[in-house]
């Protein structure tokens, strides 16, 4: 049975119990007694997630209660109300779980990716990456996805999150709930909701309609394979990740133009 090593346990404490967008004592009971785990009692935030952790680790031999306590903390609804707290502690928590092959999505889900092997190495990415796409004026919306703790998988995370970014915008800006070619169709086939241009032209029906096309093969090239194969069979490297990244920022550019048909 895999279990977390005692690095990765005082890790993943740390970023549970980080004093200021981590979990507050009143939190931290109620979670513990929802995850069935035993609560060592108030010390600091870290030792006390930390002992709870390795308490339950070390006696059932298995680390099934410690990811319920994370599934359970990292539920997005359990932030409605202060919802700048989710997002920087689920990058530190990404932090310390990459090095177990664990990495929280935006739904509070827990994945498996590819272990990282060294921080220096994940954060070496992140500021390369970030460099050659701040060099090429790619969208601000694309840089918020050049992260330590999506890098720590190679650039997968990075790129696949940048592209769910997108269907984000366009629901954002349409109202609609769709995904996928979907939603693209709904937004900007037909009588478009969304038009990047006056829309009067064949020409510029026709730029609307490779917009659409452009917007789809993102979706269907990146976001739907990767739902149903093995990561281990989609090699991104970080030029890839570049050129990818790039044409989001494109895609993101003519959104933040496009306005809404007349009703």
């Amino acid at each position: 049975m895999k279990l977390f090593s005692q690095d990765q346990l005082e890790a993943i404490a740390g970023a549970l119990g980080d004093t200021t967008y981590g979990l507050t004592n009143p939190e931290i009971e109620f979670l513990l007694q929802s995850a069935k785990m035993i609560d060592p009692g108030k010390t600091t935030k870290r030792v006390r997630i930390y002992n709870a952790f390795a308490e339950s680790q070390n006696t059932k031999r298995n680390r099934t209660h410690v990811l319920q306590f994370i599934r359970l903390a990292m539920s997005p609804a359990r932030y409605s109300r202060e919802p700048e707290r989710f997002e920087p502690m689920r990058a530190a928590l990404n932090q310390a779980l990459a090095f177990a092959g664990l990495v929280v999505d935006e739904t509070g889900q827990l994945t498996p990716v590819s272990a990282a092997t060294t921080l220096p190495e994940a954060q070496r990415r992140s500021r390369e990456l970030r460099a050659d796409l701040e060099g090429r004026g790619v969208h601000p919306d694309v840089l918020a996805f050049c992260r330590v703790e999506l890098l720590a998988d190679n650039y997968f995370h990075a790129v696949q999150e940048a592209v769910k970014s997108v269907a984000d915008k366009i629901r954002h800006l349409t109202g609609l709930t769709d995904d996928g070619g979907a939603l693209v169709d709904r937004a900007f086939g037909g009588q478009p909701m969304l038009m990047i241009n006056p829309w009067q032209t064949l020409s510029e029906k026709g730029e609307q309609s490779g917009f659409a096309n452009l917007v789809k093969g993102a979706f269907g090239m990146f976001r739907n394979p990767t739902a149903h194969e093995a990561r281990i069979h989609w090699i991104m490297t970080k030029e890839d990740a570049e050129d990818l990244l790039t044409i989001v920022s494109l895609i993101h550019r003519r959104l933040d133009a496009a306005r809404p048909s007349e009703p």
